[in-house]
């Protein structure tokens, strides 16, 4: 291996240096029974986080004008707040948020079919942390997704 090489590997990041020298990882949500494309496969990245975009501007939205009337500094801990019960309420009963269904998604149980209310506390909980939704497996699901046994789908 040159030194251009090596360059570029390190660049691409290790995922790309290992499909390199021959190791097959499949794609995002194979090992979970999912599509490749299309309805049912895995949410990407630009589109969760859109969605979540969204979301955290309408709770930032509604703690300005409902609660704090005016921009100060509740209006951030009002705004997660409102977040947490907008996600459990709307993921535990519908399956999604506001900005999942603008962005075409759905948060739905492993094996298929809707996420459980007890479920949906513990994946909503995990994502105001915040910590765990930035920590992803090979099938893009973050850890809250993970431990809550959900996976984020295109509908």
């Amino acid at each position: 291996m040159d030194n251009r090489e090596a360059m570029g590997s390190w660049l691409s990041g290790p995922r790309e240096a290992l499909e390199q020298s021959g190791a097959d990882f499949g794609y995002r949500g194979e090992q979970l029974g999912l599509p490749e494309n299309g309805p049912g496969s895995v949410a990407r990245p630009g589109r969760r986080i859109g969605a979540l975009v969204v979301d955290w501007a309408l709770c930032m939205l509604i703690a300005y004008g409902l609660v704090t009337h005016g921009y100060n500094q509740a209006t951030g801990n009002w705004a997660l707040l409102i977040f947490l019960a907008l996600g459990v309420l709307t993921v535990g009963t519908i399956g999604c948020t506001p900005g999942k269904r603008l962005f075409g998604l759905r948060v739905v149980s492993e094996a298929g079919g809707r996420l459980g209310f007890g479920r949906a506390v513990v994946r909503t909980v995990l994502l105001c942390v915040a910590i765990p939704a930035l920590i992803w497996d090979r099938d893009g699901r973050g850890l809250h997704d993970r431990l809550a046994r959900s996976v984020e789908v295109r509908i």
